[in-house]
């Protein structure tokens, strides 16, 4: 009996020559086992759908100078590029812990990584928030001598139209990075008012179009015209944005989209609120010497990191923090155009 083969299972059927659904996409799913697809992809500078390419991986593996037998953690597990980059540092000897709030993902990529060779013995993964980075020290009782915390959201969440994360693909308006907690997109903008809309706008996304597009969005809602998919918040803000000159039009409203998008993913899973509190709690658990990058990808939270490190290095909580973001290089940018927007800050623990 223990030698029983395993049942084969096919591939979901689909009609024509191409598989037109993202739940009929197999390679999207299992996107390591088509190397030829995925080089092509790359090639021509595009994210493969289903996968996610890590950003600034050497700039961060040489400022984090990760030695065998260390301790770290990696803040948003993600698709665990950077984990594993991390991991081949340690030489089989230390531990790392990978943290992320999405249940869908998080176990694929432990799995993932565990194929890889990379198993429990040196890799822990944590579906928990990384603003509860000081549950992990109380935990195993051993701060940490690195810590990565790449706060964009992953390509195989924006690439599932069932995550509600772009406006290019039809879907549930819901932007939740664990959608078994909170509220949906949706939800959120149920009975918002006009003020609070153009607020969140302006702050999470710097839209210019804030005012316009909040009212368009409020009006609609109170005309029983809901916002409940990703089309039809795009509609919503075409609408709003008709007075643009028609040449002009297109290109703006996917930048107000973009943002639009943006500002509510924030708001729904409150990004702000948990890096103020990642910020506060990060010395506590970093051990003397120990260092920790952070990349970001709006000016919000750029923002926020360089404040808390410039007022932690003059307190005399790090001995030295990055003077000047460090961006990645034009090449990178033109093999993968997501890492356009990213800034990396760095601080190293007194």
């Amino acid at each position: 009996m223990e030698n029983q083969p395993k049942e084969h299972k096919r591939r979901v059927r689909y009609s024509g020559t191409h598989p037109k659904k993202y739940s009929e996409k197999y390679k999207e799913h299992n996107p390591e086992k088509y190397g030829d697809t995925i080089s092509k992809v790359i090639s021509k500078g595009s994210t493969p759908a289903g996968m996610h390419i890590s950003i600034m991986v050497q700039e961060i593996l040489d400022f984090l100078q990760i030695q065998p037998g260390q301790v770290g953690l990696d803040a948003t597990l993600g698709y665990g590029g950077h984990t594993k980059e991390m991991l081949k540092c340690l030489q089989g000897r230390g531990h790392i812990y990978g943290l992320d709030v999405d249940p869908i993902e998080s176990v694929k990529t432990k799995e993932r990584l565990a194929n890889q060779g990379f198993g429990e013995d040196i890799l822990t993964v944590r579906l928990q928030n990384f603003a509860d980075i000081d549950q992990v020290v109380k935990d195993t009782g051993k701060k940490l001598d690195f810590v990565l915390a790449d706060l964009g959201v992953s390509s195989m969440q924006i690439d599932n139209p069932e995550r509600g994360f772009t406006y290019k693909f039809e879907g549930p308006l819901d932007l939740r990075l664990n959608p078994q907690k909170g509220i949906s997109a949706a939800e959120r903008l149920k009975g918002i008012s006009r003020e609070e809309l153009r607020g969140m706008l302006e702050e999470n996304a710097d839209e210019p179009y804030a005012e316009k597009i909040a009212d368009k969005i409020v009006s609609n809602e109170r005309r029983g015209k809901k916002i409940e998919t990703t089309t039809q918040l795009k509609e919503a803000i075409e609408e709003a944005l008709a007075f643009i000159p028609e040449k002009e039009r297109k290109e703006a409203v996917k930048k107000s989209c973009q943002r639009v998008f943006q500002a509510l993913r924030i708001d729904v899973n409150n990004e702000y609120e948990v890096l103020y509190t990642f910020l506060e709690k990060l010395p506590d658990v970093l051990a003397p010497g120990g260092r920790v990058a952070i990349l970001t990808f709006h000016s919000g939270e750029d923002r926020l990191v360089k404040k808390f490190f410039k007022e932690q290095k003059k307190a005399g909580v790090y001995s030295d923090v990055a003077a000047d973001v460090v961006r990645p290089s034009a090449e990178e940018c033109n093999r993968n155009p997501r890492a356009r927007s990213t800034k990396m800050r760095w601080a190293v623990r007194a």
